[in-house]
């Protein structure tokens, strides 16, 4: 007699993140889920969302926060990349588009032309497709700044990261509060009708007057979304935390963002600058 099967229920979520998981190893395109160890990349790929990492696997800049692998000089760019990522995006069917990087400091633009090219590639494949990228300072430099800007892209984010008074501690000596700012307001002079963000990781020892004034700075360069999440430790390699901060006290973040006139917040344990995006934008 035929043994009967046993049929072993598999949640919808678990077959669409082994469905990323392959796709993505199909085209050899890296994610930031994976790199950056984030905790929500369960959800994320579950509900078919990502945010590519372009420009290599290695940092040129060691954040104390991040688990991303650093070296003096990251690898050659692949060329191919952006048209990969193009047609990535079709193949999964993306209505929105998250785009980030590793540092270059090693490049004389810092990978903005590799940014803006990939931007294109995906416009000029998709034009109904919305690309937000979040950049990295690009060591300030003027030419790289406008390359983004120019770029067509919907929403340009930069992560200031942390506090004033913290910034030293977390991020390396190249990476500078006022340099975050300024890279910020220069991108909202130049493409004023693009939508500009920027995050915050928590739990690191600011203090909550120091978070207040943050958001401050970021409101007062014309940054229009804001996120606050609680920085985890991704690895014994990294800081580690100095406090997790409560639900309440992210409730109250969030209401004093909006008070302080930020068009979207999100504010959460498990919020980070790529957490649901697109629904900050709407």
């Amino acid at each position: 007699m035929e043994r009967e099967r046993v049929k072993v229920h598999v949640p919808a979520k678990a077959h669409t993140g082994q469905k990323m998981r392959s796709i993505l190893k199909d085209y050899r395109v890296r994610t930031v889920c994976q790199e950056a160890v984030c905790p929500n990349i369960a959800e994320c790929w579950g509900a078919m969302r990502a945010t590519f990492m372009l420009l290599g696997d290695l940092c040129t800049r060691s954040c104390r926060f991040c688990a991303v692998k650093s070296g003096k000089r990251g690898r050659k760019l692949d060329p191919n990349e952006p048209r990969k990522i193009a047609a990535l995006v079709q193949d999964l069917g993306l209505s929105y588009v998250l785009l980030t990087s590793v540092d270059r400091d090693d490049l004389t633009d810092g990978g903005a032309a590799h940014f803006a090219a990939t931007v294109r590639e995906i416009k000029e494949s998709l034009p109904n497709v919305r690309v937000e990228v979040l950049v990295p300072d690009f060591s300030g430099k003027e030419e790289s700044l406008r390359v983004i800007a120019a770029s067509a892209v919907d929403v340009i984010g930069h992560n200031v990261e942390t506090v004033r008074r913290l910034t030293p501690l977390v991020r390396p000596r190249c990476a500078d509060y006022d340099r975050s700012l300024s890279v910020l307001s220069r991108f909202h002079s130049l493409a004023p009708a693009t939508l500009i963000k920027s995050s915050l990781i928590l739990g690191l020892g600011e203090e909550q007057s120091e978070i207040v004034s943050t958001l401050h700075d970021l409101r007062d360069t014309g940054v229009d979304i804001v996120t606050l999440g609680q920085y985890l430790q991704p690895t014994a390699k990294q800081i580690p935390v100095t406090r997790y901060l409560s639900s309440a006290e992210f409730i109250e973040l969030e209401r004093i963002a909006r008070a302080i006139g930020f068009r979207s917040v999100a504010a959460g344990p498990l919020v980070r600058s790529s957490y649901h995006a697109c629904e900050l934008v709407e």
